[in-house]
């Protein structure tokens, strides 16, 4: 059986270099300023890139209308996205600021952003206020690493013990061209080392806190 599956491992077709690391994130990003020039568009290429302070990124085609917003003002949000706002994520990648009012279109609510002018939008979750850092030319995308401000949090999705359970809000990623709701949850960081007494305390905790 071992070398069976060492035959099906080997059996691999080489493509040319590409961006494949899917699932990605799908969110969508505010820019300009609340009450005036403002404007949505969707992201794919964006993540984590430091704890301590927070940085995040997101990398912008100059050409996109977004990207001048972002690089004069400085700032921008990252509005993370749901099942129910899977549509309006999709609408804010086709379709262009510089042709129509993505939240008038999408029915968005922009709201104003507690550390920055960008405004957040109310629907989603949870919005990332962002202040760029630096902005680095790659190639086709342009990346902007930003400095997190704030997080802003809906407190719909808290549980009694006072937890965000973000995988009530139904979660969404986009992976080589379709987005897809995320699946069950397989473990917790450091399962896979966890001894099985603190396995069974963890799983009367959780069981406890959903009742």
């Amino acid at each position: 059986m071992n070398n069976n599956k060492n035959e099906m491992d080997n059996e691999k077709e080489v493509w040319k270099a590409g961006t494949f690391v899917y699932p990605v994130p799908a969110v969508m990003v505010s820019c300009g300023e609340y009450g005036k020039e403002m404007n949505i568009i969707t992201i794919a290429w964006t993540g984590t890139v430091n704890t301590n302070p927070a940085m995040t990124y997101i990398s912008v085609r100059p050409e996109r209308y977004s990207y001048e917003i972002i690089k004069k003002s400085g700032e921008f949000v990252i509005n993370l996205t749901t099942k129910n706002l899977a549509k309006a994520c999709d609408y804010c990648g086709v379709k262009s600021g510089r042709d129509t009012d993505k939240f008038k279109d999408m029915h968005l609510t922009p709201a104003k952003a507690s550390h920055v002018k960008a405004p957040i939008i109310a629907e989603s979750p949870v919005n990332i206020e962002c202040k760029v850092k630096e902005i680095i030319p790659l190639g086709t995308h342009h990346m902007f690493i930003a400095e997190v401000l704030a997080v802003n949090v809906s407190r719909r999705y808290f549980d009694k013990t006072n937890k965000f359970c973000f995988e009530q809000t139904k979660p969404i990623c986009y992976s080589h061209g379709a987005y897809y709701t995320l699946g069950e949850k397989l473990g917790t960081f450091g399962y896979s080392v966890m001894k099985d007494k603190t396995k069974k305390k963890k799983a009367i905790s959780d069981k406890h806190k959903k009742s």
